[in-house]
Formats: C-alpha cells, structure tokens, sequence
C-alpha cells in the first residue's frame, strides 16, 4: 500500500505534469469514496456514506447550495461509477494532452476549471427556470467532471479541428467530428432520467468553444485560475538562502542571470513567415504528431496574428 502511495505522490509531482495531475485528483477521491461505501455498507450504515457523498455533490436547488458553495468546485472532481471515471478521464486524456501541447498546462487547468462552473452554472439554471425540471428541484444533485471533460475536448476540437484520432474500428477520425458527435449524444438524453445533467454537458462544451475563440482574438478569460495557480505555486516555492559573502552573491547573481536568459530563451516568440512555413511544410509531410511542443506553440502564436 506504501508503495502505491509513494507512486501516486511521484507522479503527482513529477514538473509539467497538470494532465496527470488532474486525472490523479479524480481517482484518488473516487478510489477514497470507494472504500468507504465498502466500509459503511458492510458495517450496516450506509446512510453515513449517503451524507459524505452528498457534501461533494452539487444540489440543483439554488436554496441547498447556499447552505454548501464548496460543491460548486467539489462536484467536478468526484465520481462513484466506474464507467463514469473511465470514460471522462479518457475523454480528458485524448483531448488534455492536445490543449497541454499548444496552449500549455494553465490553460488547460483553466479550460478544465471553466467548463466545470459552467456545467454548474448550466445546471441550476436549466432546474430552476425551467418548469418541466421543476418537479424534481428538491432532490436532484450533480456530480461528475463530464462539464470540465467536454470544456476540454470542445476546446481542442476548436484550436485544432483537423487533428485525427485513430479510432478502433473506425481508422483516423478527425476530432471535430468526435466532439460533435458527443454533443448530439448529450442532447439526445437530455430527455432520459439525467436529462439536466446531460443539458449541463453542452454549459461545458459552450465555454470551450468561447475560451479558444476569444483566445485566438488576443482575449485570455483564464487569467484569474493563472493569478490563482502562481499564488499556490509561490506559497509552497523555497525561498532561495541568503547569500553573505561578496563571492557567493556575485555566484549567485550569475546563476539568476544564468536562469533568466534560459526562461527567456524557452519562452515562445512570435515566428517569423520562414518558420511558419517550415512549420507548415513539417505537417504536410508528417502530420500534427511529429511537431515538437515548441512548433506547436509557435503555431497558435502565429495564428493569434490579425
């Protein structure tokens, strides 16, 4: 058990990591409330798990909400069904790693984010306002990261439309499609038994959509998550030691000097028209995957040109 534990906080750790990060968040709750729906039903109380599960869930009811606001962020990182995990953490790796690649790991933290609170926002609204929901107010509760899932994949599909997947059965397909086709899907069980969850879905898929279009004009709407994300990152950052000595400050202001030129230096120009060409000619000939993740960020820097 110790070494799970110890290969969990490795991978949890390991820089440039925010996809696996994210994946490793849901599990670790889902694999959490697992055990103790195990340990409360076998010992006879399942009505105390039915209580911890719902201060994760996120109430339809305005009224309820109030009463918890922490599920309007805990309800997308929680799942109690396999196949449910399964299929959102696979839907965010396929299309995560994507966003990661060309818009880096604070966006896609920020698309994630983004499309959980409208998938929130979505379904309040959808229970609330509209009166065939109504009737079930009181007793309908939200959980799952599908919202967040299809930000992403909406998201990708966006930025880069033509990209394939290699899809058993089918070959490659090209991820627009993919992504359409999961929204008719959600539309068409909007009249099944998670009607509003379901509805809640294309709140998600709504603000993927808007995040890449608004980026691409020179507009970042993630900008407080990246305000917040630096905030946590600076809290838990060594202070460097104090330096005393005339030769280990000069070392040490050689070293800053060392490590500002290299940020500078992996930081993503705007290209120049020869690299977008290279750029462009590289994916005629061996398509999207062979770009490294700098071409593929020189690419969305070149697109961001009016």
């Amino acid at each position: 058990m110790s070494g799970l534990f110890d290969d969990f906080r490795s991978e949890f750790n390991k820089p440039n990591n925010t996809l696996v990060q994210l994946i490793l968040i849901n599990t670790v709750i889902f694999l959490l409330l697992l055990i103790l729906k195990v340990v409360f039903v076998f010992g006879s109380n399942s009505g105390v798990y039915g209580v911890i599960v719902d201060q994760f869930q996120l109430p339809a009811s305005i009224h309820v909400f109030l009463t918890k606001p922490w599920t309007l962020i805990t309800y997308f990182f929680t799942h109690e069904e396999v196949f449910h995990i399964l299929f959102n953490m696979l839907f965010l790796y396929w299309f995560g790693r994507l966003v990661d690649e060309y818009l880096g790991s604070r966006r896609l933290v920020a698309l994630y984010m983004l499309g959980g609170l409208a998938g929130a926002v979505a379904y309040m609204a959808i229970y609330n306002l509209l009166p065939y929901f109504q009737k079930d107010l009181a007793d309908s509760r939200m959980l799952g990261a599908s919202a967040a899932a299809f930000s992403v994949a909406v998201g990708a599909s966006t930025l880069l439309p033509n990209y394939t997947f290699h899809l058993l059965f089918f070959g490659p397909v090209r991820i627009k499609y993919i992504a359409f086709f999961y929204i008719v899907l959600s539309l068409a069980q909007s009249i099944g038994p998670n009607a509003g969850g379901n509805l809640a879905h294309l709140g998600g898929a709504l603000i993927g959509f808007v995040f890449i279009k608004l980026l691409q004009n020179g507009t970042d709407i993630g900008q407080p998550f990246y305000w917040v994300i630096e905030g946590w990152q600076n809290l838990f950052r060594k202070k460097p030691p104090v330096k005393v000595s005339y030769r280990q400050r000069s070392s040490a202001s050689a070293h800053a000097t060392t490590y500002s030129s290299s940020a500078a230096s992996s930081s993503v120009a705007m290209p120049d028209q020869d690299e977008i060409d290279a750029i462009l000619d590289k994916i005629s000939r061996s398509g999207y995957e062979s770009l490294t993740r700098e071409e593929k960020q020189k690419l969305f820097r070149a697109s961001q040109k009016n």
